[in-house]
């Protein structure tokens, strides 16, 4: 229980960022892989909806174009969910900043895998189907949790940037220093990050698999333990919260409140 308070709670270390990292990233690349296979569009995958956006604002077609949008608005509004719950619990100096938004989370998983076959035929105003923006609100909700537990320093649930972070580590790690330059002066490759970002693609990868797996196999009943690990997860520094979270709360003086991340 205290290991997995540390990996969610407050106070962040670069070894429970990692970890969390890492298992984020084989969650969110089961979703977005097994949520293809049954909306036949990538719900992390925002780089995309906004071309489909722009390319179907020209051709005409508000279909696609409610589509994208649709995805774009659910996805912005996971990540401002948890930009609220975050700093709502660092004002009250909760352990369960980063522990919230992933038993939210958890609880839409659970939703989607339980119910989710329904859900497919609840028409929206977006022409997509409840799950896509269920699956975008997500993406986007669990974006943001581990874009502000590491500072803007790992993302999960899209591998653009961390490829490309992957790259440059191995450029500088090949690159040929000349006999001659000072050691201070020497390109060297950031092994700790190395690692880190080679790490992150492998679980998505892995994830990925697993989830396409899963979900032509066994159905959307494969997301509920996908849901019961975050739920795991998140609930140690709820329950070390326990206590402040029955209290009355009471206003902190501006003094008091810790700058939000």
């Amino acid at each position: 229980m205290r290991r997995l308070r540390h990996l969610t709670g407050h106070h962040r270390t670069g070894t429970s960022n990692r970890v969390l990292g890492l298992l984020l990233a084989f969650n969110a690349g089961a979703v977005n892989a097994g949520g293809f296979l049954v909306v036949h569009l990538y719900t992390s995958h925002m780089t995309g909806f906004l071309s489909m956006l722009a390319d179907n604002l020209v051709l005409g077609n508000m279909v696609l174009v409610l589509s994208a949008l649709g995805a774009l608005l659910a996805f912005i509004s996971g990540a401002a969910t948890t930009a609220v719950m975050v700093n709502w619990a660092l004002q009250r100096k909760l352990h369960s900043s980063y522990a919230l938004p992933l038993l939210l989370e958890a609880g839409l998983m659970l939703v989607f895998g339980l119910v989710g076959a329904i859900t497919l035929d609840w028409r929206t105003p977006f022409s997509v189907p409840m799950t896509v923006l269920l699956l975008s609100f997500i993406m986007g909700l669990q974006n943001a949790t581990v874009t502000k537990m590491s500072s803007s320093q790992i993302r999960t649930t899209h591998m653009t940037g961390v490829v490309t972070d992957l790259g440059i580590e191995l450029g500088k790690m090949l690159y040929w220093n000349r006999t001659g330059i000072a050691v201070e002066n020497q390109v060297r490759a950031n092994h700790a990050r190395l690692r880190l970002f080679a790490g992150l693609v492998a679980m998505f990868l892995v994830g990925g698999i697993a989830g396409a797996a899963g979900f032509k196999h066994v159905g959307f009943v494969f997301v509920v333990p996908l849901a019961l690990v975050l739920l795991a997860l998140s609930l140690p520094p709820l329950w070390a919260d326990r206590a402040r979270l029955r209290r009355p709360l009471r206003k902190a003086g501006p003094a008091q409140l810790p700058p939000a991340p």
